[in-house]
C-alpha cells in the first residue's frame, strides 16, 4: 500500500505540475487531490523538491543509460556512436514526454539543483559524442543544436503518436548534420539499411513507412511542405503518395 500511495502522489503531482506549474502547486493541493493529509504526503516525500527528483529519476537514469550504451561503441566508428546517442536520447524523450512538457510551465527541472546538474553533465557528454572526437567549433555548435532538436519537438507535439513524431524528428536532425545514419542506426524508417553517404542533391523517394507517416501527418492537418521538410523529400514526391480528394 505504501508503494501504491507513493506512485499515486507522483502521478497527481505530475498532472498538477504540468497544468499549473511546479512553483504554483503546493503540497497541500497535492494532498487534497488525493484525499490525503499534507503530513501523509510529507511522509513519503519530505519536500516538493523530493517529489520533483523522484519524477525525474527514471528519465535521468534512462538518459545516462542511453549515452553509456552509445559510448561503448567502438571508438573507431564515431558515426555509429553519434547516431546511437541521437536515437537513444530521442527514445528517452518520447518515453518521458509528459515530464518534459511540464517544463513549459516554469522550467521546474532546471530549478532543482541536483536534477539539473545531473542532466547537464549527461547532456555535455551526449553533445561531445554527437560532435565526434575531432570536432571544430562548427561541429560542436551543430551537436548542441542537434541535442536541442531531439527534445523540443517532443515537448511541443507530445500528443502526436510516436510513429509519426520519431521519424520527423530524426529527419530534421539528418538535415542539420547533412548526414544519414549508418545501417545499424535506424533513421526515419526504423531498422532499415541506410547507405553511409551524405545527403546531397535531389531528395530521394519514399519507402512504405515514410508513405504511411506522410499520410498520417496529412490527416492531422500538416501541409505537404511541412511533410516534405520533415521527411527530407520533395513536395512533388509527397503529393504522389497522398490520397486524392
Amino acid at each position: 500500500m505504501t508503494d501504491d500511495t507513493r506512485a499515486r502522489i507522483l502521478r497527481v503531482a505530475l498532472d498538477l505540475f504540468a497544468a499549473r506549474g511546479y512553483h504554483a502547486t503546493s503540497i497541500r493541493e497535492i494532498a487534497e487531490k488525493l484525499d490525503l493529509t499534507k503530513t501523509a504526503v510529507l511522509y513519503h516525500f519530505p519536500s516538493k523538491k523530493d517529489i520533483l527528483a523522484a519524477l525525474a529519476e527514471p528519465m535521468l537514469t534512462d538518459m545516462e543509460t542511453a549515452i553509456a550504451t552509445a559510448n561503448r561503441i567502438d571508438g573507431t566508428d564515431p558515426e555509429r556512436k553519434r547516431w546511437a546517442v541521437i536515437e537513444g536520447l530521442l527514445d528517452v524523450w518520447l518515453s518521458h514526454r509528459y515530464l518534459l512538457r511540464m517544463q513549459l510551465q516554469d522550467l521546474a527541472l532546471a530549478s532543482a539543483g541536483p536534477v539539473y546538474e545531473r542532466f547537464r553533465d549527461a547532456a555535455m557528454l551526449a553533445e561531445h559524442l554527437i560532435a565526434g572526437p575531432v570536432a571544430d567549433h562548427t561541429d560542436r555548435i551543430r551537436a548542441v543544436q542537434a541535442f536541442g532538436m531531439l527534445s523540443d519537438p517532443v515537448v511541443i507535439f507530445a500528443d502526436l503518436p510516436t510513429e509519426m513524431l520519431r521519424p520527423a524528428v530524426l529527419a530534421g536532425v539528418e538535415r542539420l548534420l547533412d548526414e544519414t545514419p549508418p545501417p545499424r542506426a535506424a533513421g526515419p524508417t526504423r531498422g532499415a539499411a541506410v547507405p553511409r553517404t551524405r545527403r546531397r542533391g535531389r531528395p530521394g523517394a519514399m519507402d512504405p513507412d515514410m508513405i504511411e507517416t506522410a499520410r498520417r501527418m496529412h490527416a492531422s492537418g500538416e501541409s505537404a511542405t511541412d511533410i516534405a521538410r520533415a521527411l527530407g523529400v520533395s513536395r512533388a514526391t509527397v503529393y504522389r503518395h497522398l490520397p486524392r480528394d
